[in-house]
């Protein structure tokens, strides 16, 4: 166990800053998985951006990589013009 006040903290702090990234990369990852089960076109379209905005807003806060978002993005943008 850490002997330092401030180790201690720090050992605080990364634990909710990891239960706090979880939650959101998994929340995205649903929003991801609910994208590509989609079937119709409407509801895609109405879809791609919210999920976008989710993929975008992970990248930038470093919980996921910005090129990981970006594959996503393209695959998911790819699905929905696929979509008849």
């Amino acid at each position: 166990m850490a002997n330092h006040k401030s180790s201690l903290k720090r050992i605080r702090q990364a634990e909710k800053r990891r239960l706090h990234n979880r939650y959101y990369a998994k929340t995205a990852r649903n929003a991801v998985r609910a994208l590509r089960a989609t079937t119709e076109r409407a509801a895609a379209t109405e879809l791609l951006p919210k999920v976008s905005s989710m993929l975008d807003k992970l990248a930038k806060r470093n919980i996921i990589h910005k090129n990981k978002a970006a594959n996503l993005k393209s695959k998911l943008a790819l699905h929905v013009n696929k979509l008849s």
